[in-house]
């Protein structure tokens, strides 16, 4: 049976995938015979064509190409013209996690949750120190007590820990759900974040390196207090043109590294690079955050910063990715400890289904679901 699909819906797919043409028409001989109009799929290869350019089926079927804007504020500044308009791996992500904060809220109110008095707390016109100093007080992340962790990886995992435990729903994977097929770009977004007075939702692109992520958990913290949703590719080397983004770098910044205190523990006539990984290892923050508080301590001009920020960033990239430990590969930070214990309980208490909760989470076996209870310190 033969489907008569529309050559442009074909090639809008085809772009959309940002999947190289080559590897399409390895696995579709025909495609380029479906583009020109000269034979038709049949509707077995159309829907093999669908899943592998990750279309909805239907979208196949219409008379012209949809237009799929994001469904959240667009605060990128420096994302590639060619990424500009989103990828399927960012909408699909977008749009799960918009699924799972939606349950989370419906839970929130069965259980008689309280809204939550941070989100939305803030406006742009906020005091950046005291904004920075009310989420640490209110995650408790002491800057003392930081200081007496082994590392600033331990120091991070302790931050997204800290923010889940105050009702965040923090999420980090560097994939589409659980599929490590569909691994998401960094140079197309950092991070996002989803506003809710219940279920805040904090997306971190765990694709991106280690040392980035600490800057964007704190980024989207305050895009939390400002109850903005948006998406992100913030990092502490820019100054981004939207007054939203140039506060929340801001407020990461003085929340990482409270600017006063820094002044008191910086030594501006130090070697660079000797006084940099000392800093970092007493703030257990990232040498990227300790530049940035450099320049804004005015110990660096803006061409010495940059020049050390790119030789940094590179040393950073070229550290091997397991190098971090497989906290980011657990399933329980892939989607928020707090909602997946809240869904895994719900469904063995018979209020969800297995079918919805694998939904959710991502899987397909059931074998997974009890991984997860057995991590999460549930009886499954």
């Amino acid at each position: 049976m033969r489907v008569d699909v529309k050559p442009e819906l074909l090639r809008w797919a085809v772009e959309r995938s940002m999947i190289e043409r080559d590897v399409l028409e390895d696995r579709f001989p025909n495609l380029p015979a479906w583009e020109a109009g000269k034979v038709q799929p049949t509707l077995r290869q159309l829907e093999d064509f669908a899943r592998a350019t990750y279309t909805p089926v239907g979208f196949l079927f219409l008379t012209m190409p949809p237009e799929e804007p994001l469904p959240i504020p667009d605060f990128r500044t420096i994302a590639p013209a060619n990424l500009r308009r989103p990828s399927p791996d960012l909408l699909d992500t977008i749009y799960l996690c918009q699924r799972r904060q939606d349950w989370y809220h419906d839970y929130a109110r069965t259980e008689g949750e309280e809204r939550l008095p941070f989100v939305g707390k803030a406006t742009p016109a906020s005091p950046v120190v005291a904004t920075a100093a009310d989420i640490r007080r209110t995650l408790r992340f002491d800057v003392q007590e930081r200081a007496g962790l082994p590392t600033w990886s331990e120091a991070l995992r302790r931050l997204i820990e800290l923010a889940d435990n105050a009702g965040v729903l923090v999420m980090v994977s560097g994939v589409v759900g659980s599929n490590n097929h569909r691994k998401l770009d960094p140079e197309e977004f950092r991070g996002f974040t989803l506003a809710d007075e219940l279920a805040p939702l904090i997306f971190v692109n765990g694709a991106d390196t280690k040392s980035a992520q600490m800057f964007t958990v704190a980024h989207e913290l305050a895009h939390v207090w400002l109850g903005a949703s948006g998406i992100s590719d913030e990092e502490p080397a820019r100054t981004p043109h939207q007054e939203i983004e140039r506060w929340c770098d801001a407020v990461a910044a003085e929340f990482l590294v409270p600017l006063e205190q820094f002044r008191s523990t910086y030594d501006s006539a130090a070697n660079v690079n000797e006084e940099m990984q000392r800093l970092a290892r007493q703030y257990k923050v990232s040498t990227l955050v300790i530049l940035r508080r450099m320049l804004d301590a005015g110990g660096l001009d803006t061409a010495a910063f940059r020049e050390a920020y790119g030789k940094e960033v590179a040393r950073l990239r070229a550290i091997k990715a397991g190098s971090g430990g497989n906290f980011y590969l657990t399933l329980g930070a892939r989607a928020s400890k707090r909602f997946a214990r809240a869904l895994v309980v719900s469904t063995l208490e018979g209020r969800s289904t297995y079918i919805e909760a694998l939904r959710l989470l991502g899987f397909k076996k059931m074998s997974t679901f009890h991984e997860l209870g057995q991590q999460l310190g549930l009886a499954v």
